[in-house]
């Protein structure tokens, strides 16, 4: 007779900001479960759908255009059955908290997912890798307080390793040279608060120093779909 399978909340991801970070993303809440069958893993519904507007850009010029294709985005999911709602975009977060209002399902947050990760490094100084809307929304400013933040010289790079990921490139260059800039100005560890960033830096040198916002959400979303413990029959 099979083991029972433990109930689990299926989990609904608003990908396609990008497609390749939506992958990836995935790919990390697989990793991150503890499974070793197919049936232990987390259930997820995932659209992905890469024509939302632009956050950063809308942010910046103090639009709104994301946010009612984010919503019939999240609302296709509730429909599909998804019990807990995840987007794997940093600067999607700015309307994080007029979606929860307005959708029945909770929407995981993450930059309090990647906040809980970094607590054990209170006291060191973080450098944080985001895009510039992310910058300007204050959601890590918000949640971390003090910051090692850009300059201009590394906020170029930053947004050149994201365009360079978006574009099916690696982006490593870029993305390492604003790290070191963020170390040499007193950083001891650097937050990826874009979700292109982990793909950016992935092989690179500077792997020990990075707290991955999209892993931090990845496992929130296990956590989330684990909370249930009531089997169910096989």
């Amino acid at each position: 007779m099979s083991e029972p399978v433990q109930r689990q909340r299926t989990i609904g991801v608003l990908g396609g900001m990008g497609p390749a970070a939506t992958v990836d993303f995935l790919a990390k809440i697989i990793a991150a479960t503890p499974a070793v069958r197919d049936q232990d893993h987390v259930p997820v519904i995932v659209r992905n759908v890469p024509q939302i507007p632009d956050r950063s850009e809308a942010i910046l010029a103090g639009g709104d255009g994301p946010f009612r294709p984010m919503l019939e985005g999240l609302k296709v999911l509730e429909q599909a059955g998804a019990e807990v709602l995840a987007i794997p975009c940093n600067t999607a977060h700015h309307w994080h908290a007029r979606l929860s209002r307005v959708c029945e399902r909770p929407i995981l947050h993450i930059a309090e997912a990647a906040a809980a990760k970094l607590a054990g490094r209170r006291g060191a100084p973080v450098g944080l890798m985001a895009t510039r809307g992310t910058l300007a929304s204050g959601l890590y400013q918000a949640r971390l307080g003090a910051l090692v933040l850009p300059d201009e010289e590394a906020q170029a790079a930053i947004d050149a390793a994201i365009a360079a990921v978006k574009a099916g490139r690696p982006g490593r260059a870029e993305a390492e040279s604003a790290a070191r800039r963020l170390l040499a100005g007193g950083a001891r560890s650097l937050l990826l608060a874009c979700t292109e960033l982990p793909l950016a830096m992935a092989g690179g040198s500077l792997g020990g120093y990075c707290v991955d916002a999209t892993l931090a959400l990845a496992e929130a979303c296990v956590a989330a779909s684990r909370a249930r413990p009531d089997p169910v029959p096989v």
